[in-house]
């Protein structure tokens, strides 16, 4: 490989001059209002979304269980992911709905601190795709976990962001 055709180097944010990982020191940034929005879906089985529909789970209310399970995987997100600051939640907003093939999942977290909540909106509707997972498991173990993602984010340095 020519030198033109070299990949450029780039300087990894979390890594320090020795390679190994860090924690980025945000104590020099401005607090700012930051939001950020995550979706998941959980495909189920059409028997089961009829059971939550007339709400025959066996384990309780699939719904309610997992908006407070998403919103304590908010709060524990630094807990979980490594390089994650621990940060105050000043919100977190989750909507669950039952759809034909299964329940959309959407978390909104909201803070007034130094440094975004892509990773606390991410792990709320995460936490919450697994919760509906555990309660519907007996009845269908085909469950699936699809399209956890980011879709937006604002405030910080950065900017805006939308999906």
């Amino acid at each position: 490989m020519s030198t033109s055709d070299a990949i450029p180097e780039v300087s990894l944010t979390h890594i320090d001059e020795s390679g190994q990982a860090r924690m980025v020191d945000v104590s020099e940034r401005d607090i700012s209002v930051r939001v950020a929005t995550a979706s998941a879906k959980v495909l189920l089985s059409s028997q089961v979304i009829a059971a939550m529909r007339d709400r025959s789970i066996p384990k309780g209310d699939v719904l309610a269980t997992a908006r407070i399970a998403a919103i304590m995987g908010a709060k524990k997100t630094s807990e979980l992911i490594p390089l994650c600051h621990p940060i105050a939640i000043h919100s977190v907003q989750v909507a669950l709905e039952i759809e034909d093939d299964g329940v959309a999942i959407h978390t909104c977290v909201t803070t007034a601190d130094r440094t975004g909540v892509e990773m606390e909106a991410l792990t709320a509707a995460s936490v919450a795709a697994l919760t509906v997972i555990d309660m519907v498991k007996s009845s269908d173990p085909h469950a699936v976990i699809s399209h956890v993602q980011m879709e937006s984010k604002d405030g910080g340095r950065n900017g805006a962001w939308k999906r």
